[in-house]
């Protein structure tokens, strides 16, 4: 009797082991690829995760990388979702099939310019918050440098600033790839490549990251970092002397974006994430953090009241069909490498 007990209690504990491990491999999970801050990337992860049950594995990179990664990936996707950076990547993802098709419960309360991306790309991307392009400076560095405030675009390709910028890789970068359409956009083809390699000129550093150059300029380890304004009120809010500037020729802008990868492993999982990430609660949460001071696209949620106000700056007519367009986009990252990457500085 007791040899049949023993034999029972084995089989039943062994049943539910396997209970547990079957429970544990069924559970939820998402693979989250993410382009904005890491703290920001961690906060939806934690939110995410707390509120869902749903096991995140979150990737970190910049957009230009996250792009490359989905793309190396196509064959065997491994993410879900990708979740922020510039929208002309997500654009070319889009046209690309790399991404799938699906259009949110919140699409009707978003911003226009976010509802646009999503048309643009065919549903298969949709826009999660706006931002505009402009730069920064340490106004303690430029005090002791004793140079005066750049003002405009035209500014940073003036000889005094010689050694004094920071701009990342368009490569790698989509904030370095919206700065390069709207120059182009603003200058016109011939005076815009004149004034990249004018501006390429007085660069001491191309970084892997957007947000690298202005965290440098806060850091008093470089003079001026081109960037989104948003991050260099962020530099300013942490107590740093960083002064944005708006351009004064105007300035293009960001429709940071997310779209969920095509054939994700988790796809129920993966929808289930886009609406939650456009909903005004977590836009709200995600936009009053005072870790992105990005303007929300969801109209319902509020934005940081320190986020740069859109109506004050002289934004122009950015064309994200043309510039986020395949073609263009390698024409324009291959013309940036071979004439004005290669040239001594």
């Amino acid at each position: 009797m007791n040899k049949l007990l023993k034999i029972a209690s084995i089989v039943l504990l062994f049943s539910l082991t396997m209970f547990g491990i079957t429970n544990k491999a069924s559970a939820a999970k998402l693979t989250l690829y993410c382009s904005v801050e890491i703290d920001v990337c961690e906060m939806l992860e934690q939110a995410y995760e707390k509120e869902t049950g749903t096991k995140v594995a979150m990737t970190r990179a910049s957009s230009g990388e996250t792009f490359a990664k989905i793309k190396a990936e196509a064959s065997n996707p491994k993410g879900d979702v990708w979740f922020g950076g510039t929208g002309d990547p997500h654009l070319t993802a889009a046209q690309e099939n790399l991404t799938e098709k699906y259009k949110s419960k919140h699409f009707d309360d978003l911003l226009p310019a976010a509802q646009n991306q999503a048309k643009n790309a065919d549903y298969k991307s949709v826009g999660i918050y706006v931002g505009a392009l402009g730069f920064g400076y340490n106004k303690d560095l430029l005090a002791k440098k004793g140079l005066p405030a750049p003002k405009s675009w035209m500014d940073l390709t003036k000889p005094i600033y010689k050694g004094e910028i920071q701009v990342a890789n368009p490569n790698s970068s989509g904030t370095a790839y919206t700065t390069l359409a709207t120059i182009l956009q603003i200058f016109g083809e011939d005076k815009g490549w004149d004034f990249m390699k004018k501006l390429h000129a007085n660069i001491n550093t191309y970084t892997k990251s957007g947000s690298a150059p202005i965290k440098a300029t806060g850091r008093a380890e470089n003079l001026i970092g081109i960037c989104f304004q948003h991050d260099g009120v962020k530099q300013t809010k942490k107590g740093l002397p960083v002064v944005t500037v708006s351009p004064e020729e105007g300035t293009g802008y960001e429709v940071g974006s997310m779209s969920i990868i095509a054939g994700a492993r988790n796809m129920k999982e993966a929808k289930k994430f886009y609406d939650w990430a456009l909903s005004p609660a977590i836009q709200t949460m995600v936009f009053t953090s005072g870790k992105s001071l990005q303007v929300p696209s969801n109209t319902k949620a509020k934005a940081d009241p320190d986020a740069p106000d859109l109506s004050t700056i002289n934004l122009i007519d950015y064309n994200f069909k043309v510039y986020g367009d395949k073609a263009t986009r390698a024409s324009l990252l291959s013309k940036w490498d071979k004439d004005v990457s290669v040239i001594p500085r």
